[in-house]
């Protein structure tokens, strides 16, 4: 089943674009990537399917329910984390949480402690005085103590350290194990590597590819590593070269045995061939806008 599903989901703001004619599936139980830079349209996809702004055109449904007509009903199961983490000032951490609860009209006394036990949240503390990171956790509480059906998340970790990080991913899989449908949104193409099991790539406002995490890491493509040489050679088609001192390295995508040809003419001190990470794949697959 379809927990999120758009049928060219349009948002303009005037003539600048927004997003344009999105086909994006997140089926239910999965942990789901959402990956471009930042203004690639992450955000007002998000927000265009929370109800928070209005599409231009086209149509979405979530747990196979409008997101227009049936907005109320959808947001109840719903736990969003916006991008930035702002709340009243004047409030303490536990006032915030708590009323966060009481809009959902949901006890969630018992699961937004255990929440604050792991994450270390100060509930005594004023907004005003906390850091971005502490900010964050009480987003993060505020999203999850609920315990939604759907947890959507835009670009949650920043301002988050390394430890908190780590705890925040370890409670999301937790709850995808349990059966909800995560859908993380992120520039950090780590984390979309380490948790997700499927992704979509979105480039000025388009999907440019929708497939599993393995399968778009997958590539041809080698990480060629000389030394001993100062340039190029000529007659190899290479991508995200780089030059430093007497060493070179470059994607290659050609005939292994061209490269081979070739290199048996160089006075090569050393060399090294590996897969390509997924910040490589993607910043080349984003180049060739999915070609």
């Amino acid at each position: 089943m379809s927990v999120i599903n758009t049928d060219k989901l349009t948002k303009r703001y005037g003539k600048y674009r927004g997003i344009t004619e999105l086909d994006l599936r997140v089926e239910e139980g999965e942990f789901f990537g959402f990956i471009g830079p930042n203004g690639a349209g992450k955000s007002t996809t998000i927000r265009t399917l929370l109800g928070l702004i209005k599409p231009t055109s086209g149509s979405a449904q979530i747990f196979g329910k409008d997101i227009v007509a049936g907005h109320r009903e959808i947001l109840s199961d719903i736990g969003y984390m916006p991008s930035e983490a702002n709340f009243y000032s004047s409030m303490t951490a536990d006032e915030i949480i708590k009323l966060s609860a009481r809009l959902r009209k949901k006890d969630c006394t018992a699961e937004a402690s255990r929440l604050c036990d792991r994450l270390g949240v100060d509930r005594k503390k004023k907004v005003e005085e906390l850091s971005l990171g502490n900010r964050k956790k009480i987003s993060v509480v505020c999203a999850l103590q609920h315990k939604p059906r759907l947890c959507i998340l835009d670009e949650p970790t920043s301002g988050l350290d390394p430890l908190m990080q780590k705890e925040f991913f370890d409670i999301l899989k937790e709850r995808n194990a349990e059966g909800s449908t995560i859908m993380l949104s992120s520039h950090i193409l780590s984390e979309i590597q380490k948790n997700c099991t499927r992704a979509a790539i979105i480039k000025e406002g388009r999907l440019i590819a929708l497939d599993s995490v393995e399968n778009l890491s997958k590539t041809a493509a080698k990480r060629v590593t000389l030394h001993g040489v100062s340039a190029i050679p000529e007659e190899l088609e290479t991508a995200d070269a780089n030059v430093t001192g007497n060493s070179v390295s470059f994607l290659y995508n050609g005939d292994i045995k061209k490269l081979l040809s070739v290199l048996g003419t160089l006075p090569l001190t050393d060399m090294t061939m590996t897969e390509p990470d997924l910040d490589e794949i993607f910043m080349h697959y984003y180049q060739k806008g999915g070609e």
